[in-house]
């Protein structure tokens, strides 16, 4: 009887303020919807910076004949091989280093026809305007400036260029993009609050009535609080349906059918990571707006 009673209320309460509960089911759908985006973005950028740093290397650039007129620190000329074999024998030594390949300009030059084949300066270079190399991989890439610090400057270095900080940017890009998403999710879970206290508080004003009545006959506060929490609970839930469906149409139809085909180089998060985040949005949608309901009933059901 009871829960017929409970029931019977929260049909009730939502056919009363069915415009309100429409907006808090909205709002919670988009709030969770961005909460879940910006959790697989973190997770997508932690996937990225794995693939991306493991593949990260330290280039030592070496003087060739054409740097003495046009690079300063190529002033006394082509390096020599003494040069490099101290280079080499330093790099070794060094314990953040993993593996060192040395490449020379012929292999470069023929890495550059590879790759820039279509470029009019391909036609133009020749194997002697490239520089030799180091290619250094080390064991945490965090630690290039110790590379940069020991051998930029130094006689027969032309440069030393880190690969990390080319994708440091991208990087940064996508943090960037996150901190927004969180900052639009703090915003639309703010109202989404606002708007779940003003529902609970218009249901509880318009059956002041009877929640008095309840009151004088003995029902306990949890009682009579019990259909308005569960009103607020079952439209947070509801939100939280549609922001799991978001979440899931989203990965499938624009990362898994669209940007998985469009940009290869990018090893996305699969469907587990989506799923995985699919319990945590159900259980924030379900008990936000039933603690926000009963924090705001504790002012309105006392008689």
């Amino acid at each position: 009887m009871r829960a017929q009673f409970v029931l019977s209320e929260i049909g009730v309460g939502l056919r009363r303020n069915l415009t309100m509960t429409f907006a808090v089911i909205v709002s919670v759908a988009l709030s969770l919807a961005l909460f879940g985006g910006s959790l697989l973005m973190r997770e997508q950028v932690s996937t990225m910076k794995g693939y991306w740093y493991d593949k990260v290397n330290v280039s030592i650039f070496l003087c060739n004949k054409q740097d003495k007129e046009t690079t300063p620190n190529c002033s006394k000329g082509e390096v020599t091989d003494a040069q490099k074999a101290e280079i080499r024998s330093e790099l070794k030594q060094m314990s953040i280093v993993e593996s060192v390949d040395f490449e020379t300009s012929k292999e470069a030059f023929e890495h550059y026809q590879e790759e820039f084949a279509d470029s009019p300066l391909a036609a133009s270079l020749t194997a002697d305007q490239m520089q030799e190399s180091f290619r250094i991989k080390l064991k945490d890439p965090e630690k290039y400036k110790v590379i940069t610090t020991a051998f930029a400057g130094r006689p027969g270095v032309q440069e030393v260029q880190d690969q990390k900080e080319v994708v440091d940017d991208l990087f940064n890009l996508l943090n960037g993009m996150n901190y927004a998403a969180l900052g639009v999710m703090s915003l639309m879970l703010i109202v989404a609050l606002m708007l779940i206290v003003n529902t609970v508080r218009v249901s509880a004003f318009s059956r002041r009535r009877e929640t008095g009545i309840m009151r004088l006959v003995g029902a306990s506060s949890f009682y009579i609080q019990m259909p308005f929490i569960l009103e607020a609970a079952l439209a947070g839930l509801l939100g939280a349906g549609f922001a799991c469906v978001l979440l899931v149409g989203g990965y499938y139809f624009l990362v898994k059918n669209w940007l998985a085909g469009q940009i290869k180089v990018i090893n996305f998060i699969g469907g587990d990571a989506v799923l995985a985040k699919l319990p945590l949005v159900l259980a924030i949608g379900l008990l936000m707006p039933a603690l926000a309901a009963f924090f705001a009933l504790r002012k309105y059901l006392k008689v």
